[in-house]
């Protein structure tokens, strides 16, 4: 047992700041940090140039109205969306000269926008956006409307949605005891020159809807309007199976690209 006198000038072997230092002593220098490398000032890519084209394009079309864009341009502003990482004005221009122009564009069946190069899914889909919609306007403007007084805006709707197809349709604007129109209904579809039409499937149709009258339309892909031969035969068919039901048929139309022939008109009705 150590004496309280001993304890006073010794001290326990362990760590001490002498002791520390000792164990490196010797020991090989570590090699410093390796300096942090230099920042390097990067440039920021500059922007796609039609960026800033399709910026002053929306702007203009939204300023100024859309008599202030040209075509190509409205077709541009209906492709950002499909392809919003691309210069779409080779193609709009390219879409307009294959089909002829922004209706004709906007109406051209889906297999033939196919075959454009650039188009796909993508496009034909806001394409066809862009039609129903123009579809859906232009009847608005007519269903539940006296069909009579207000014509013109009847035969533009006709035009709208069939004047561009590129097979023939047979469509029925079906009138109440006022004449206005409460229905549109297409009956058949046919080829590029022929559309097969049953008088009695119209007549039982007009009864069902309670109908009183009703305007025949169809179109010509042709584009020439018209009447041929068996359009004037199937009007008469039509007529005298309405007349025994006392339907009135009010008129038959053939819708062309550029023009529209009526029946009435023309003295076959």
């Amino acid at each position: 047992m150590r004496k309280a006198g001993d304890r006073a000038g010794h001290r326990e072997p362990g760590f001490s700041e002498a002791r520390t230092g000792d164990l490196f002593q010797g020991a090989p220098d570590r090699p410093a940090a390796a300096a942090d490398p230099a920042p390097t000032t990067q440039t920021a890519a500059p922007a796609p140039h039609y960026h800033n084209h399709r910026g002053r394009l929306r702007q203009r079309f939204l300023g100024a109205g859309a008599d202030s864009v040209s075509d190509y341009e409205m077709l541009e502003l209906v492709l950002f969306r499909a392809i919003p990482r691309r210069d779409v004005k080779p193609l709009a221009k390219q879409l307009l000269t294959r089909f002829g122009g922004f209706d004709a564009v906007i109406s051209a069946p889906v297999a033939r926008l196919a075959e454009v190069a650039g188009v796909g899914d993508a496009v034909i889909c806001e394409l066809k956006i862009v039609e129903a919609a123009a579809h859906r306007l232009a009847r608005a403007r007519v269903i539940d409307r006296p069909a009579l007084s207000s014509w013109a805006a009847l035969m533009d709707y006709c035009k709208t949605v069939m004047a561009h197809r590129d097979t023939e349709q047979f469509r029925i604007l079906f009138l109440d005891r006022k004449n206005v129109l409460v229905a549109d209904e297409p009956q058949a579809k046919g080829t590029v020159d022929h559309v097969p039409v049953y008088p009695r499937e119209v007549v039982k149709r007009a009864l069902e809807l309670n109908a009183s009258a009703i305007i025949l339309v169809h179109n010509h892909p042709s584009g020439d309007p018209t009447p041929s031969r068996s359009d004037i035969d199937m009007t008469r068919q039509i007529e005298q199976a309405a007349k025994s039901v006392g339907v009135v048929i009010h008129d038959h139309v053939v819708v062309g690209k550029q023009a529209d022939a009526s029946f009435r008109a023309l003295g076959l009705l």
